[in-house]
């Protein structure tokens, strides 16, 4: 893994500080708490917007996580590119999708520690399904999937429930959009709700 300012703990306790007032002068909040756990899938949801990112990583700072957020690799085009991966973005080349899922699963297997943050809408664009690299991810690692999310109607974002997956898709993915069904997106008309067809 390439060294992110989660590693420096003078730049995490300067982060954390500006990302505390950044919610408070902002008005946002952040909610549940930072998993016991080492390893997890975590979904991010709804993306409807770039300022996700902005307020994911703020989230991740406040709630003390340290998590590899997939983004899509024409970001990192540029001089960009080393600042996203310094805040723990990872590139990933959407055409190569299976190759995604078992690097994946082959870092959480390489790591005792390791939080791999998935927008699996895929796209902050009107999508009609979610894909399921982050299902097939967190299965193969033998990790739960964490319900993490950005509720722009009520200014909060965080931690919701932990699920593992059971190789039932569509049943998990039940349970998964009941959780997401009141929490709205900063475009609402751009979300997706949550489900699933076998795609990557």
């Amino acid at each position: 893994m390439h060294t992110t300012v989660y590693d420096i703990p003078a730049g995490r306790t300067l982060i954390r500080w500006l990302a505390l007032m950044v919610f408070r002068l902002s008005g946002w909040r952040a909610e549940g708490q930072k998993p016991a756990i080492s390893k997890y899938v975590i979904i991010a949801a709804p993306h409807t917007s770039n300022w996700d990112f902005f307020y994911t990583l703020c989230l991740a700072f406040i709630l003390r996580m340290k998590p590899l957020i997939m983004m899509k690799d024409t970001w990192f085009r540029g001089p960009l590119g080393p600042f996203l991966k310094w805040l723990g973005a990872l590139p990933v080349n959407r055409s190569k999708s299976n190759n995604v899922v078992a690097q994946s699963i082959g870092a959480f297997h390489a790591h005792s520690r390791f939080v791999l943050l998935v927008p699996p809408s895929g796209t902050r664009k009107r999508v009609m399904y979610w894909k399921t690299g982050f299902y097939h991810i967190a299965k193969g690692a033998d990790v739960p999937i964490v319900l993490g999310y950005l509720d722009y109607r009520r200014r909060a974002g965080g931690i919701g429930p932990m699920l593992k997956p059971t190789g039932d898709m569509e049943a998990d993915m039940k349970k998964i959009r009941h959780f997401y069904k009141n929490i709205t997106g900063k475009y609402p008309k751009r979300g997706s709700g949550p489900q699933c067809v076998e795609r990557t």
